[in-house]
């Protein structure tokens, strides 16, 4: 998928957000545990209930490795699912994958090929030759680390080193890498102040944005100083919306949070 066509979906629905499947058996309904996959039958309960309402998905892969085999096919499931019944949808991988030369060829090849996944996310800690094997690969995207919304992120993100901050020279230097135009980046909705400042050095790139919802982030002043004139944002929310409720009806409860933040985003696109 291109950046424009994710755009078209943007304004067709009026909506640019991401919601991410991050399935906890522990935390689903009790009632699909007696299913074959219960994974998958709680994935397609919440994309059939919100698809209209949102433009991506977003599994963290940390949800299936943690259940080996069966997680992984839950998986593949579940994309396949979206690549044929919601082709329009953009798919990430939240994987955080970031290794050198032919291992992250590797990691590429299995969320792009095998997968078919839209986008990756990676880390970027070891520079340009664990990124670029990602940005090889036509029509697909890499969403980049650059400023997360954990407490942890103050350890090294925002240090100063040569009087500028981290994050801020890996948005410059990630510019100059092969096929840098097939960058995203992920920057976390509990720093809002810091949008203004990112989108002087990247104007054009989707951000993805996680921390609406549970973790605090606020949806207004991410887009007061986040969006640009292509709207360029992704706003996930994962657990505010697919365990709004644990019962019969967490389907349609989902789909209510879900139209919560959409009825939001159409507020903000058509003032």
């Amino acid at each position: 998928m291109t950046t424009q066509q994710l755009t078209q979906q943007i304004k067709k629905k009026k909506s640019f957000l991401c919601i991410g499947l991050d399935v906890d058996l522990n935390k689903i309904p009790k009632h699909l545990l007696k299913e074959e996959d219960p994974i998958f039958s709680f994935n397609k309960a919440i994309i059939d209930a919100t698809h209209h309402l949102c433009v991506a998905y977003k599994p963290n892969t940390a949800f299936y490795e943690a259940y080996g085999l069966k997680g992984w096919k839950a998986l593949g499931k579940t994309i396949l699912y979206l690549n044929e019944k919601h082709p329009e949808i953009f798919t990430i991988a939240d994987a955080k994958r970031g290794d050198i030369g032919n291992t992250s060829t590797m990691y590429a090849k299995a969320f792009f090929e095998d997968f078919e996944f839209d986008s990756v996310t990676v880390a970027p800690y070891m520079g340009k030759d664990s990124i670029e094997p990602f940005l090889a690969f036509e029509n697909k995207h890499t969403i980049m680390l650059a400023l997360t919304s954990n407490e942890g992120a103050f350890d090294f993100q925002t240090k100063t080193v040569e009087g500028k901050e981290l994050y801020k020279q890996v948005l410059e230097t990630s510019k100059s890498w092969k096929n840098s135009e097939n960058l995203m980046y992920v920057v976390g909705a509990t720093k809002a102040e810091y949008f203004a400042d990112i989108r002087t050095i990247i104007p054009n790139s989707f951000l993805l944005v996680p921390g609406v919802g549970a973790q605090g982030g606020n949806l207004q002043d991410v887009c007061k100083y986040g969006m640009n004139d292509k709207v360029g944002l992704l706003i996930n929310s994962s657990r505010g919306i697919i365990y709004a409720s644990q019962n019969d009806d967490f389907a349609q409860a989902a789909a209510e949070k879900a139209k919560e933040l959409q009825s939001q985003m159409k507020a903000i696109l058509n003032p």
